[in-house]
């Protein structure tokens, strides 16, 4: 029975976040403000930007929170804006989730789905990294642990560096 929950939920997500193409490599970003209308989306001009999309019912959401923790703690001086974008639409399922996930990092509440709508994550989580020039370079469907960590660092790192 939870894995049948799991299949549906993970369904739904996918139709309410389906876009007519998703976001890829080489594209622009638009204004984050713009997508999330009302939520407090820090200044992102001239940063790399790591946009990540996640949901109160996925694990591998709750294992990429102490990465994205230690990301922002270790590059956000020196350029980096993590954001963590949720897609739940219960505000309380939001709410609870950040609460326990203890985020270091700017969180917001996409319950309208408009910023998943531009973006088309084909999974939870799935994270966006963002050039100083706000063109997307690299996505990244999923988390598999150390490997996607040293993915960031590695892709972090030389965005940084330019």
């Amino acid at each position: 029975m939870k894995t049948l929950l799991s299949l549906i939920a993970v369904t739904l997500c996918t139709a309410l976040t389906a876009s007519a193409e998703p976001a890829k490599a080489g594209q622009s970003m638009p204004k984050l403000a713009s997508l999330l209308p009302g939520a407090s989306v820090p200044a992102t001009a001239g940063k790399v930007v790591l946009v990540d999309f996640w949901a109160s019912w996925c694990g591998p959401c709750k294992a990429s929170f102490p990465v994205l923790n230690k990301l922002h703690e270790t590059y956000a001086s020196k350029g980096l804006v993590v954001i963590g974008v949720g897609v739940d639409e219960d505000a309380a399922k939001y709410q609870a989730f950040a609460g326990k996930m203890g985020a270091k990092f700017p969180l917001v509440h996409d319950s309208a789905h408009k910023a998943a709508a531009f973006f088309g994550p084909a999974t939870m989580p799935t994270s966006y990294l963002v050039d100083r020039k706000g063109v997307i370079r690299h996505v990244h469907s999923g988390f598999r642990g150390a490997k996607t960590e040293a993915e960031y660092i590695s892709e972090i790192e030389a965005l940084l560096a330019q």
